[in-house]
């Protein structure tokens, strides 16, 4: 038998940005993020014969460090499943084979999909009905965005205890994510260890937290009442204020290229000119800029001297495929 599932990649709106608990991949401040309905990863899992998980991505052989973070999200996998019942889950391996559609590694939240699809294929090949949240906090052991992910829509994703920590949907005016791609160059410093940095080394990290621990509810009160603006706002705030935190750690890092800056200045200026419309970046060059549907392709025509331009609205729930989405040669065609 085989499992495959899709889910989409997220980007933060209040963003995530340090750990409580690195084990258990607990934030140290709550956050709040839309899925996209573009780049989507999708992933197939098998049960094997083996004593070893392997794993295909994007059409080779995973490296050992790609593995070892899925190995990771499959062992808690396998103790939940015990835990439910199936003594012999223990010793259960699967094969898995995924395709992101996204960058990866470049700031566009390929693992946040990546880790979501694999928990959500996951959990059923070993035939766990598993609940959005209890999805969310499996997904959160593989990355942590990766809890936002399950989610359709805006996602809350709540710092805590384990049993706190997931993702659930908030209702949110609508809006529409326009991705300025300008590169696709896997990051020289992954996000894991530029948050180990940001936490030990930046003189404004105790103020990130505590400022994102603010900013959360004021954002979801936004949300609530209906109020674009006032999201934008905090959006653009959050991103520059964790990027101010990366940049002074000891020694630096940069995520973002004076091309990102330039998209960033943009927006400003659109507003000057009444189009409402905030930027953001996680970590990584590329740039998001965040306006209503009614500006969409304005804002994007705008862009798209910069960088790569696409246009997102509001993506779905992560969810199991029909067979025929296997990516596994000779069960079914490839899905992209």
């Amino acid at each position: 038998m085989t499992t495959t599932a899709r889910a989409y990649p997220n980007i933060a709106l209040i963003k995530y940005w340090g750990k409580a608990d690195e084990e258990l991949m607990l934030p140290a401040a709550g956050s709040l993020s839309m899925t996209l309905d573009i780049y989507p990863t999708v992933t197939s899992v098998r049960r094997n014969n083996n004593d070893a998980d392997t794993m295909i991505f994007n059409g080779r052989p995973a490296t050992d460090r790609e593995l070892a973070r899925a190995v990771r999200l499959l062992d808690v996998l396998r103790e939940i499943a015990t835990q439910r019942g199936l003594p012999q889950a223990g010793n259960w391996h699967v094969d898995i084979a995924t395709r992101n559609a996204a960058p990866t590694g470049a700031g566009m939240a390929s693992s946040a999909s990546g880790f979501a699809a694999l928990a959500v294929a996951a959990a059923a090949e070993f035939g766990l009905e598993l609940s959005p949240a209890e999805l969310s906090r499996l997904a959160r052991r593989g990355s942590g965005s990766a809890a936002r992910s399950i989610v359709g829509g805006v996602a809350l994703w709540h710092a805590g205890t384990d049993a706190q920590s997931y993702a659930e949907p908030v209702s949110a005016p609508e809006m529409r994510m326009i991705s300025v791609v300008v590169s696709r160059k896997h990051k020289k410093i992954t996000s894991r260890e530029a948050m180990r940095i940001t936490a030990a080394t930046s003189p404004y990290y105790a103020g990130w937290v505590e400022t994102t621990q603010e900013m959360l509810p004021a954002a979801v009160q936004a949300c609530a009442d209906g109020d674009f603006t006032r999201l934008g706002e905090l959006a653009e705030m959050s991103a520059l204020r964790m990027h101010a935190a990366i940049m002074a750690c000891e020694p630096p890092i940069h995520y973002l290229e004076p091309v990102s800056w330039e998209i960033i200045a943009l927006a400003g200026e659109l507003r000057e000119n009444g189009i409402p419309v905030y930027a953001t970046a996680d970590a990584g060059p590329n740039v998001v800029l965040i306006t209503t549907p009614t500006y969409a392709e304005e804002v994007a025509q705008a862009a798209q001297n910069l960088g790569t331009v696409s246009i997102s609205g509001p993506g779905p729930t992560a969810q199991v495929l029909p067979a025929s989405a296997s990516l596994f040669g000779g069960e079914g065609e490839k899905h992209e």
